[in-house]
């Protein structure tokens, strides 16, 4: 199991008065604001939100980052980004900032993304205001709180001793594959959702699954729980559906695969480590199909 010293402090309250540095998460239609030095991305991080003109836009407190703190601010497209800032896909920042700053960037999206969606109450229609101290939209008329929405995926590389199942998407360019994943569905484990969604996807049975980590997945808002499991047996036949092409490919001969900084990059990078340490040298499964 491979675990993250959390430095993320995830609070919904800003304290009375702000002291030291604070990082701003300015988004707008899925974009982040960022200057880019040494051609590494950098935050907005003045105390001052006048200083980069945000002073009329929402703030959206959403905890502190090694003791900075943090907000979220929702831009509108008229908003013309200060000198030497400029706005780029999250998604294509994703592997090029720390781990925890893109963490507290997927937290930005999806609470600017959550606010905007959640304006009026789900149950009668009438209009929803900021709770006071949770990240929550409360109804108006009747008082029905509404909390973020995250939805709950598994992600797994199926492993064959030295070879690992990689798999196209039908949304993925030509020649990149990843893991295989799926959303866990309503009264189900994340264990059941790992073996239903193999078998639905390639039509694979697996053995052992083996807990690695979690992701925050803010596209849109997907929490993936990742893991290694085992192959042992059946023969690969896509779904054609979601999978248009899978395959085994040995960990020194892989095709183009995720960026740093996605759950699948680790799950791959993990596997082709220990594969480099011979833990799974000659161990193979049943390819019968049986």
């Amino acid at each position: 199991m491979h675990n993250h010293i959390p430095q993320v402090e995830i609070l919904s309250r800003p304290p009375e008065q702000l002291e030291g540095e604070v990082l701003w998460f300015v988004m707008r239609d899925g974009e982040l604001m960022v200057r880019f030095l040494q051609e590494r991305p950098w935050l907005p991080s003045h105390h001052a939100a006048s200083a980069y003109r945000l002073e009329t836009f929402e703030h959206l407190y959403m905890g502190r980052l090694e003791g900075r703190h943090c907000f979220a601010v929702p831009a509108d497209k008229r908003f013309i980004p200060p000198s030497g800032y400029e706005f780029v896909s999250l998604r294509s920042l994703f592997g090029q900032l720390d781990l925890q700053v893109a963490a507290m960037a997927g937290r930005a999206s999806q609470l600017i993304s959550w606010r905007r969606n959640h304006q009026f109450c789900s149950r009668c229609g009438e209009k929803a205001s900021p709770h006071v101290s949770d990240s929550a939209m409360v109804c108006e008329a009747c008082d029905y709180t509404q909390y973020p929405r995250i939805s709950p995926c598994i992600i797994t590389l199926v492993i064959r001793g030295e070879e690992a199942l990689l798999a196209r998407n039908a949304k993925f360019p030509e020649g990149f594959f990843s893991c295989l994943a799926g959303f866990i569905e309503a009264g189900e484990s994340a264990e059941q959702a790992v073996h239903r969604e193999v078998h639905e996807e390639v039509n694979v049975r697996l053995g052992k699954l083996t807990y690695y980590s979690s992701q925050s997945w803010p596209f849109p808002h997907a929490l993936m729980l990742g893991f290694h499991s085992e192959y042992v047996g059946g023969k690969i036949q896509e779904d054609q559906d979601e999978i248009v092409e899978a395959g085994w490919f040995r960990y020194d001969n892989l095709p183009q695969i995720p960026r740093p900084g996605s759950i699948a990059r680790e799950l791959i990078e993990a596997w082709v480590k220990d594969c480099k340490a011979g833990r799974y040298k000659n161990k193979k499964g049943d390819d019968s199909g049986i």
